[in-house]
């Protein structure tokens, strides 16, 4: 639910003077998301949230043909299941007890981890839940290997959205090609990849990602609209 909290700031006067007049302006606070791990009971759920995210994200990238190939050969039931069994640890996320996101995590081989999927659905699209949970991946991450390991993830080189997002938040480009994934089609991706630093053993080991998560909800997520 948000909360709107109307408040006051001093003003300087527009001819230079110390002479200051007050201007109300309004804070709108928004809800943080939660997150909790799935389990094999989730399967269905993940398969319709991606219904909603996946052909939203590539409607403009990929034809009707590859996007109903690429949903049953990532999104079908019985590829989740299998996904689960090889390792594919899947998060869900809720905003004000709506399901707005999910997002996945594979060991790759050691010390490599990838982020195999990480999407929030259209109705909850700038209200910086990505960033949350790509935070959440990397606080997954650094829970179950402290030492030094690189994350990395597969992005469509054309989805100019996304690869800006994993700019901003610090990846970068690694390798790029055209991924043949069957029945003649093909993924165009960056691999992209980030350095998570060794955990030096002292305090809190997801210090970094818990604070950036805290400052990402409670400062990017609210919103000054002056009055």
């Amino acid at each position: 639910m948000e909360k709107k909290v109307s408040h006051c700031r001093k003003i300087p006067a527009a001819d230079g003077s110390r002479t200051f007049h007050e201007k109300p302006f309004r804070v709108t606070f928004v809800a943080m998301p939660t997150l909790r791990q799935a389990t094999k009971d989730d399967i269905m759920l993940i398969h319709e949230l991606a219904q909603q995210a996946f052909p939203a994200t590539y409607r403009d990238l990929l034809s009707r043909d590859q996007m109903e190939f690429m949903m049953d050969w990532m999104y079908s039931p019985a590829n989740l299941l299998k996904q689960m069994e090889e390792g594919h640890v899947y998060f869900i996320a809720t905003h004000e007890g709506e399901y707005c996101g999910y997002l996945s995590v594979q060991p790759e081989e050691p010390g490599i981890f990838h982020l195999q999927k990480i999407y929030v659905l259209p109705g909850f699209q700038g209200k910086h839940i990505g960033s949350y949970l790509f935070r959440q991946a990397v606080s997954y991450i650094r829970s179950i290997h402290p030492a030094p390991c690189q994350m990395r993830l597969n992005v469509n080189r054309y989805n100019t959205r996304a690869v800006e997002f994993y700019n901003r938040m610090g990846m970068k480009e690694v390798e790029r090609g055209d991924f043949h994934i069957g029945h003649g089609y093909y993924m165009t991706d960056y691999i992209m990849a980030w350095t998570l630093p060794e955990y030096s053993g002292t305090g809190n080991p997801h210090f970094w990602t818990d604070a950036c998560s805290l400052l990402d909800s409670q400062w990017k997520m609210f919103h000054h609209s002056f009055i």
